[in-house]
């Protein structure tokens, strides 16, 4: 699996959104929301407004439904998001990222951004038959969204969290079975 760096940005971005309004929500406020836009490395427009964090949390149920959507059904889930937004894929180049795909122009809104990366993202992890690469957690009491990018396709849980309390649990029934 070879994923161009704005594809794989364009996951990790829209699995940490869809995680962060699932609980424990960690995306709340519009500094939560500025920290998110830094940490991910969008460019353009960015209102820091309570409408954008409203705008961009909106987005994440149906990131979710295309994150985890099938093969066959994702085709046009990608297509009416690009058609949402009016999306024109051209080529861009940024100070600290060489040519990649935009869909839509920098100054729309962010949640239209998002939208448009994350289904340009998906475009890539179709042709790539790729989606054995995103799942749903394996813990238990977690609905949260995985993107294992590793290797040997070994990620289980959406967040340390999950994965140290699942290490935990399973330490501790390997113990009392030793007892």
């Amino acid at each position: 699996m070879s994923f161009t760096p704005d594809t794989v940005g364009a996951l990790q971005s829209a699995a940490e959104l869809v995680n962060a309004v699932e609980p424990p929500v960690t995306l709340t406020t519009v500094a939560d929301l500025e920290a998110f836009f830094r940490r991910h490395g969008y460019t353009g427009r960015h209102d820091r407004t309570a409408d954008e964090l409203a705008a961009v949390l909106a987005l994440a149920p149906r990131l979710r439904a295309l994150l985890l959507a099938d093969r066959d059904a994702v085709a046009p889930l990608v297509n009416a998001m690009l058609a949402d937004v009016g999306a024109v894929p051209r080529l861009v180049r940024h100070e600290h990222e060489d040519w990649h795909l935009h869909a839509v122009d920098d100054d729309a809104p962010l949640a239209d951004r998002i939208l448009a990366e994350t289904a340009m993202a998906m475009v890539d992890v179709v042709r790539a038959d790729e989606h054995s690469r995103l799942d749903v957690c394996a813990d238990a009491g977690c609905s949260g969204v995985v993107l294992d990018l590793s290797r040997n396709r070994s990620r289980r849980y959406c967040s340390v969290t999950c994965t140290n309390r699942n290490a935990q649990a399973a330490h501790r029934a390997r113990r009392a079975g030793a007892a």
